[in-house]
């Protein structure tokens, strides 16, 4: 690295902190900001033209950010509304992409309808990163769930169509090929991204040093991102499907330091690369201008032809969405209800047999274990759509929402050098998502204050949700504890001397840092965490309180563990 890269390299991350300290004062929106500022900086006359390498974003900085959210993406949450999500993320790309290739061949005829089938693949999908945008609004969390789903899956689909219209340029289009290489795509990425979560989960929990273990844990993204690419898949679908199975496994396969180590790390990895994509977006305005300013039409011609892409994306999104939430809420909620009568009455096999059946086909999920506990997850899926129901207001939200970003600007980026009119498709691409990002996302807030969809508080905990899954694990505790079902790891019993001293119905499991001295009273504190721990891994599985819950609760069982082991070795 040279000192001059170095330079840059650390005057770009004080500036993204200086940035985002000043937006949460300003209670602006970061990376809107720091679009802002990047622009600024470009026009100034002793900075040179900034032409960042594309394959640096797309194979550099994506997979690690998409692994982060996939890591702690809302799985509950995204099960329940996968049929909107998957809409959204496959079928909208798609006709969004045909919508536009139909403008551009217009507006832009030397391109011909596959490159302009391209560009539209370009500008179609929604940016993972932008949605952090959303998500500090403190918005509903079910409509933040649908904009992250859509945003984790919709790559895919946008960059197979993009390098199948490429290809299309040099051959005759095939809706066969098209279909079968988008089907791969996604196949070989989530085989792949799910073995590589689980494999890395099961190394990390045999490696004891917490430093290694950390190292190992930033390879993830690239390892399922790496041998995806080679095979013809989608190597950021292979990063998302690994975190999603490291995020689910974390609970199990890891241990209070290293889940801890883990969120603290990526969500710094999340913040200077976050920081970074929208800082380069502002930064290569300049260069993407100088460009195209000898160019016929010069800029007007690819404002105007940007300035109608966006309004295009935008009605687009929503004649397809507003439609498609309705149709979702209504087919959850009959399939939920379908399930439950079906879960509730077993008597009548051949109804059971083919409304299960039925039930497998609308939903994707193959029910497991008993069928009370199928039934409780029903019921909480149920209580999830009635609480947090999709009406007008959040629809007009998860349109308003779809913000492009640094993945539209990167792909543009990868077109062929010979590619006519690459400078002009090079701005357009940066002017949508950039016009998407400013203007949309700069009246999100006020949009979401005038439908009154705004937390005060701004933070979207379940605050009430929290207490009551805290509470039960602390009864649940006291109870197993009273009965003699809490033991040390090894299975041997807890001191009995140590146990009659304690009341099972005043332990707080959540606050075990102080108390007795006695390193046996730490031993039991352990073992309680340990319990509940576990009990809380399985009460996850029933869906009976949210994916933030579940998460915020072991955050504190996590802290509590760390603090009793470190008081338990001073003691000894």
């Amino acid at each position: 690295m040279s000192v001059e890269l170095l330079q840059v390299t650390i005057v770009a991350v004080i500036v993204i902190v200086v940035v985002n300290s000043v937006a949460s004062r300003l209670g602006v929106a970061g990376p809107l900001l720091l679009v802002l500022v990047g622009v600024g900086i470009s026009v100034l006359p002793m900075v040179p033209p900034i032409l960042v390498q594309p394959q640096l974003i797309l194979v550099g900085v994506l997979p690690p950010l998409l692994y982060s959210a996939a890591v702690s993406a809302p799985a509950i949450e995204l099960r329940r509304d996968f049929g909107a999500i998957s809409g959204m993320a496959v079928m909208l790309v798609v006709i969004s992409s045909l919508v536009l290739g139909c403008f551009f061949s217009w507006a832009i005829p030397s391109l011909g309808f596959p490159l302009a089938v391209a560009l539209g693949a370009i500008l179609s999908p929604t940016d993972a990163v932008a949605t952090s945008i959303v998500r500090k609004l403190g918005v509903p969390r079910r409509v933040v769930a649908l904009l992250e789903g859509e945003s984790l899956l919709n790559d895919a689909t946008a960059l197979v169509l993009l390098r199948t219209a490429i290809a299309a340029t040099a051959a005759s289009f095939s809706i066969w090929s098209t279909l079968g290489s988008f089907a791969w795509a996604v196949l070989s990425a989530s085989v792949i991204g799910v073995i590589i979560g689980y494999l890395t989960l099961r190394a990390r929990a045999w490696i004891d040093n917490s430093v290694a273990n950390t190292a190992m844990g930033f390879t993830v993204p690239y390892l399922a991102y790496l041998p995806t690419e080679a095979v013809g898949g989608s190597g950021l679908v292979a990063a998302v499907a690994a975190g999603v199975v490291v995020g689910q496994g974390a609970i199990r396969w890891l241990t209070p330091e290293q889940r801890i180590s883990d969120k603290l790390n990526w969500r710094t990895i999340e913040f200077v690369f976050e920081g970074a994509v929208f800082l380069i977006m502002g930064l290569e305005l300049y260069g993407i201008l100088e460009s195209n300013r000898s160019s016929d039409g010069g800029l007007w011609r690819g404002m105007w032809i940007a300035a109608v892409a966006l309004i295009i994306l935008i009605s687009v999104r929503a004649a397809y969405v507003a439609p498609l939430i309705r149709f979702h809420t209504w087919r959850v909620k009959k399939n939920a209800r379908t399930r439950l009568s079906v879960h509730e009455d077993t008597r009548e096999p051949a109804r059971y047999e083919r409304a299960t059946r039925a039930m497998k086909r609308a939903t994707r999920i193959s029910p497991r274990g008993d069928a009370e506990q199928r039934a409780g997850k029903t019921r909480a899926d149920i209580d999830y759509f009635e609480a947090s129901p999709l009406t007008w207001k959040p629809t007009v939200i998860i349109v308003w929402a779809g913000m492009r970003g640094v993945v539209t600007l990167a792909a543009a980026q990868t077109l062929p050098r010979d590619t006519p009119e690459r400078d002009l498709l090079v701005l357009v691409a940066f002017l949508v998502a950039a016009g998407s990002l400013l203007v949309q996302g700069l009246t999100l807030p006020a949009l979401t204050r005038w439908l009154g969809l705004r937390d005060p508080g701004g933070d979207g905990l379940p605050r009430e949700e929290i207490r009551e899954l805290g509470k039960a694990l602390r009864d649940e505790a006291a109870t197993a504890l009273g009965h003699g079902q809490i033991r040390r790891p090894d299975r041997t019993p807890l001191p009995a001397d140590i146990l009659s001293e304690l009341a099972p119905a005043t332990i707080d499991p959540l606050a075990l840092t102080v108390g007795d001295p006695d390193p046996r009273s730490s031993e039991v504190r352990l073992a309680i965490l340990v319990f509940m721990r576990q009990r809380l891994h399985q009460i996850s599985k029933t869906g009976q309180y949210s994916t933030t819950a579940i998460r915020y609760v072991l955050d504190e069982l996590d802290a509590s563990e760390l603090s009793v082991r470190l008081r338990l070795g001073n003691e000894t």
